[in-house]
């Protein structure tokens, strides 16, 4: 059994949010393994949560980038934001947090490891916003990210967009590692909230899976994954 060193009531105190529907932010943390092993009781997982506040994650990033760089293109915004709202950026703003210590899981998934998947921290973060949202709106998270995201952009930690295709394939080309292929694997969402998921492929082997709400995001996430995969050894110096 883990011992959590955060409850739900210090993670308020911490964040200096107090919830009005305290069952919203615990279903946030509510891992879909914990829920089917506790069939019968009044636990939902955070699925749906997860959908609804990475679309607002991307509403409330987009609004302040587009007010705090009025000079960017259309196209340096919609980069810095894919930086921003990434999986392994939402990962590191997880773990500043906290937020695996108060995760939710099935016995199964805590022997596995779940417990770090930056996956599931990734939908723990979403989750969470949505659950925020839905509970104070739109507002509170805006004060919520200005306090734990936005000062770190302004610091320029996001800044250097990479565009993670051109390294992975200099990479592969530099030490001649094989030929690289992306495929989008399966699209999903509503056909006004469109969600793509690529795989990037070396030799025919797969590298990373990403997901994106056009394909050109896509591929660049699972560039990015492929990159990690390479391992520290192959990255290049930004």
């Amino acid at each position: 059994m883990v011992v959590k060193s955060l409850n739900f009531q210090q993670l308020q105190q911490q964040i200096g949010v107090q919830f009005n529907n305290e069952k919203l932010l615990k279903q946030a943390f509510t891992h879909s393994s914990y829920v089917n092993e506790h069939r019968g009781k009044p636990f939902q997982d955070n699925e749906r949560l997860e959908f609804l506040g990475d679309a607002v994650l991307e509403l409330t990033v987009s609004h302040y980038l587009y007010s705090r760089y009025p000079k960017m293109s259309e196209g340096e915004l919609t980069k810095l934001r894919a930086a921003i709202v990434c999986e392994p950026s939402l990962v590191t703003f997880a773990n500043d947090l906290k937020f695996g210590e108060l995760v939710l899981l099935g016995k199964g998934e805590e022997f596995t490891g779940g417990r770090h998947r930056p996956a599931l921290l990734a939908d723990a973060f979403e989750a969470f916003i949505g659950s925020l949202y839905l509970d104070q709106g739109l507002d509170a998270v805006q004060r919520f990210l200005e306090k734990y995201v936005f000062p770190r952009v302004s610091q320029g930690e996001f800044m250097r967009v990479t565009d993670y295709k051109s390294q992975l394939q200099e990479i592969v080309q530099h030490d001649s590692l094989g030929d690289i292929h992306y495929r989008i694997v399966k699209e999903q969402g509503p056909a006004h909230h469109r969600e793509f998921i690529s795989e990037v492929t070396l030799s025919g082997v797969v590298l990373g899976e990403g997901k994106g709400r056009s394909k050109k995001e896509a591929e660049q996430q699972a560039a990015a994954k492929a990159i990690q995969q390479l391992g520290p050894m192959y990255r290049l110096k930004k």
